[in-house]
């Protein structure tokens, strides 16, 4: 286990360096240009299955795991969880290794109840407040990123999306609400010059591509009347990799894209290599990047990658080809004088900069738990093809035979199928048996699997990071 590096010279919060858009540049007030080098703290106010190590979606497992320990000792084990899975010790690690971002993705349901729609929960900015500081402290900006929408904006997990239906686009009453929502935290930061900016949606998934230009458009005029000058970074529709339903920029805005290489995804072919029928090297992962981002290119305004980065499976062939990818990536948006944020600080072992120990409480408590969801194939993110793939082909066969015409916009059949079978045919039985493992644990025992995330207990990815902060040294002298 690696112990946690020195602390970063600390930046005094009495400068002002509010970030605007400047044509294809983000600058300061003097008109210094800044390069924003990232990285998602996933898995944090918005939990992902595949980060934490839980099944399913996010508010059914909470909602599981409360049933089982009780509302105090739930409470406990998730206060811990938020206050350790990121703390000083992080952003000085941070800090230190060249990142001046961090994007933070926040799930609505800290902020209001569907209970109680429109009513604000105070005590649910505490922990937004407290790394927003503190990452001032360290010099590092942050972009709050609104990750989860009530009536799910994406028909994935990672909208905390119990079904495979995005119906926020579909219902006034869902957009109403994030309306709100965002006129509260644009009124909260709106003096803070350490907030880059407003990440209002991610990943939008409209079907129709009608409601969404529009929707902006609204979310622009109500965050503004709040907040008339910090960033809105806007993602592309269809998860963030399609623009052309956009006409003119919305002023002081950055369009985001998603830039994730197939080469780099649990169950791809390799890199360079051969992955669903495609060849994938340096050349098609630019190609990929330039198509994504030809929106902006053609409107002249700045380049963020909001997420981006391979998953690794602990194949040591496989893994250093995912860090050749990395590093081919980084290289491009270098070239293209592209700010990036790298998907995801901190984790079970998949992606993170930082993971959990294999000694580690939650990993011995949990260990034969995830090694289940990972046979099976469970999550259609980490997962490698598992038990349901075998069980899912002859399925896929059939409706491709029966129903050649049909498509599950914006999914292959595959996919569609993917999200069916791996996170809810599994996931919903998967959410009881996690919750289950908790069973007949004491306090003590749930603040040990809470501490296995912080970073004087986790395991630091050297290499990864040390490629993070060579990134930050070249684009420094560039």
């Amino acid at each position: 286990m690696l112990t946690t590096p020195s602390a970063a010279p600390v930046r005094p919060t009495t400068m002002s360096p509010l970030l605007k858009v400047d044509g294809t540049r983000l600058v300061t007030p003097d008109g210094t240009t800044v390069r924003l080098r990232g990285a998602g703290l996933g898995g944090w106010m918005n939990m992902e299955n595949f980060i934490t190590g839980y099944p399913g979606n996010e508010a059914a497992m909470q909602s599981a795991v409360r049933d089982v320990l009780g509302e105090r000792r739930y409470e406990l084990f998730f206060d811990r969880l938020l206050t350790v899975f990121f703390g000083e010790a992080d952003a000085a690690l941070l800090a230190a290794k060249g990142i001046n971002c961090v994007r933070i993705p926040v799930n609505y349901r800290h902020f209001e109840d569907d209970a109680r729609p429109f009513e604000i929960r105070e005590e649910g900015f505490a922990h937004l407040d407290r790394v927003v500081a503190l990452c001032a402290r360290h010099g590092i900006y942050t972009v709050i990123d609104l990750h989860s929408l009530p009536g799910y904006q994406n028909q994935q997990w990672h909208s905390d999306n119990p079904t495979h239906l995005a119906l926020f686009w579909d219902h006034p009453h869902f957009q109403d609400r994030v309306v709100r929502l965002w006129e509260v935290i644009a009124d909260r930061y709106k003096h803070n010059p350490w907030v880059a900016g407003y990440n209002p949606i991610n990943e939008p998934a409209d079907d129709s591509g009608r409601v969404l230009p529009a929707y902006y458009q609204r979310l622009a005029g109500a965050i503004r009347a709040a907040d008339p000058h910090h960033i809105l970074f806007l993602d592309g529709n269809n998860y963030s990799t399609e623009f052309d339903l956009f006409d003119e920029p919305i002023e002081n805005a950055v369009y985001t894209c998603h830039d994730y290489a197939r080469a780099g995804f649990a169950r791809s072919g390799g890199y360079p290599g051969e992955t669903d029928g495609a060849w994938i090297d340096k050349q098609q992962v630019e190609e990929a990047f330039l198509r994504r981002t030809a929106y902006m290119r053609k409107t002249g305004t700045p380049v963020w990658v909001g997420e981006f980065g391979p998953v690794y499976t602990g194949d040591r062939a496989r893994d250093e080809q995912c860090a050749a990818l990395l590093a081919d990536q980084l290289e491009i948006y270098r070239r293209h004088e592209v700010s990036w944020s790298l998907w995801t600080y901190k984790d079970v072992g998949l992606q993170g900069m930082v993971h959990i120990a294999p000694d580690s409480a939650y990993q011995r408590h949990f260990g034969d738990f995830m090694a289940k969801k990972h046979r099976l194939g469970a999550e259609a993110w980490g997962s490698p093809n598992g038990t349901i793939r075998d069980l899912a082909a002859p399925l896929e066969h059939l409706v491709a035979s029966e129903f050649p015409d049909f498509t599950a916009r914006p999914f292959s059949t595959r996919q569609w199928l993917d999200v069916l079978l791996r996170h809810i045919v599994l996931g919903q039985p998967l959410v009881q048996e996690y919750a289950e493992v908790f069973r007949g644990l004491g306090d003590d025992d749930v603040l040990a699997l809470a501490d296995s995330f912080s970073l004087e207990q986790c395991v630091q990815r050297d290499w990864l990071l040390d490629t993070v902060a060579d990134d930050a040294r070249r684009g420094d002298a560039h």
